[in-house]
């Protein structure tokens, strides 16, 4: 009968199964980013660019990860080696002493430096390639001016007329035309990010910034700010459609039109609308052909029209929008637009409130 100490020594460097598990695992993470249904699951990837900005900021990323796994694997390979082939061996005297190998030396110095020029040329190239001059850019250029608030976004259109048509969290553009946006900030550092359409931007207090692309696919894509800016960053989002160029013509004639007027017998709607116009809404938002134009919140003017509400956050419809009014700064921390209903200490009746989502979503 075999011992307890040669049976824990047959069993001595032998790997256990989870040790043998650790492999298939790092297999398994690896295949899970390639499913054909990554679009879904993360619809803020970066792996599926759609304007030429975003394929040479996705060229870059796939250059300097092939580089840095090249690099990774042949230093930790050779690592490797040589600490199984110089391991201790009982009775080995002192190894050789080297003190310096100039060939060596001189390798892996000009290594690096190589492979920093392989990196930093496509990268300046890629610099200069994606932030051209907004002087030079091609005559029918959609420009919207972009301003980051705290926590959503402001989108504004400027006409040929002189008026400038001004929505929020939803920037509409036309395929397969120029888009200039004009990044500014009126309170702190935000960061403009739409992966597939190229990359972040920076929205500076009291500084002009750009970003220009040419979106090539209809669609929706989502984005978010991408600099912390206080409380609720990261509950800051965007939706960004892309047109074809007669849909965006049609969208944005129709967002140049006053609010539509409320039939005369839907009741609950005009109940809607003079609470509105005439209660505490008035103070922060704007509604076109309405006396209605303070621009601290966002511009109500088509709100009906819009797929989400929060800055991106929630979808657009009834309990949505009942929960926001009712009590903002529980959905988004602090939210400079406070809790409005009863039961959160504001002065609305959840029946007024029920008027209010009447008309909002009757603007259309």
């Amino acid at each position: 009968m075999k011992s307890a100490a040669t049976l824990s020594g047959s069993h001595r460097g032998r790997p256990g199964a989870p040790a043998r598990l650790w492999p298939c695992a790092t297999l398994a993470l690896l295949l899970a980013g390639c499913g054909e249904d990554h679009l879904r699951k993360y619809p803020q990837t970066t792996f599926r660019p759609t304007t030429e900005f975003a394929r040479i900021s996705d060229g870059l990323f796939w250059l300097t990860a092939v580089l840095g796994v090249v690099v990774g694997v042949l230093v930790l390979g050779i690592m490797a080696y040589f600490l199984w082939k110089f391991r201790y061996h009982p009775g080995a005297g002192e190894p050789k002493q080297i003190h310096g190998n100039t060939r060596l030396e001189v390798a892996w110095t000009l290594i690096p430096a190589v492979i920093l020029a392989v990196i930093a040329i496509p990268t300046v190239k890629a610099i200069f390639a994606t932030q051209p001059d907004p002087n030079t850019l091609p005559a029918n250029t959609v420009t919207i001016e972009v301003v980051g608030k705290q926590w959503w976004w402001e989108f504004r259109y400027p006409q040929p007329n002189g008026d400038t048509v001004v929505t929020a969290n939803e920037v509409h553009v036309p395929v397969g035309r120029t888009v200039h946006l004009v990044l500014l900030s009126d309170n702190v550092l935000h960061s403009f990010w739409v992966p597939q359409m190229g990359g972040k931007r920076d929205l500076i207090t009291n500084r002009v910034n750009h970003l220009v692309f040419t979106p090539e696919e209809p669609g929706v894509y989502f984005g978010q700010c991408a600099e912390f800016c206080g409380t609720s960053h990261s509950l800051m989002r965007m939706r960004l459609i892309a047109h074809t160029q007669a849909g965006f013509d049609q969208w944005l004639a129709n967002e140049a039109r006053p609010a539509v007027e409320p039939a005369p017998g839907d009741s609950a709607v005009l109940l809607g609308k003079q609470l509105v116009t005439q209660g505490v809404c008035a103070g922060c938002h704007a509604i076109e052909g309405t006396t209605m134009q303070q621009h601290i919140g966002p511009a109500l003017t088509h709100f009906g029209r819009r797929r989400t509400l929060a800055a991106g956050i929630l979808e657009n419809d009834a309990a949505n929008l009942r929960r926001w009014i009712a009590n903002a700064p529980s959905v988004k921390p602090g939210s400079k637009m406070p809790a409005l209903g009863v039961n959160a200490g504001g002065s609305l009746t959840d029946q007024q409130i029920t008027y209010i989502i009447a008309y909002l979503q009757s603007l259309q």
